[in-house]
């Protein structure tokens, strides 16, 4: 296996974890956010607040990834 070929892979792999997990990680969120709402709909706007703040860290740690596949492939 050469360097490009492996490169290649390097970077496929990041892409596919570092998507996914943040992804699933995400719908979590959601999901837990929704039945907290379900069962104090008078604290809709604090639970709706949290809930976009950490969907916010967890889309970082996907952005990240990209940055890390983006320097990986142009190096």
């Amino acid at each position: 296996m050469d360097l490009a070929t492996a490169k290649t892979v390097a970077i496929s792999f990041m892409m596919a974890f570092g998507v996914a997990f943040p992804a699933l990680a995400i719908g979590m969120i959601g999901k837990s956010a929704m039945e907290a709402i379900g069962r104090n709909p008078e604290a809709e706007s604090g639970i709706r607040t949290t809930m976009i703040l950490v969907v916010a860290f967890a889309e970082a740690i996907a952005i990240y990834v990209l940055v890390a596949a983006l320097i990986l492939k142009f190096t």
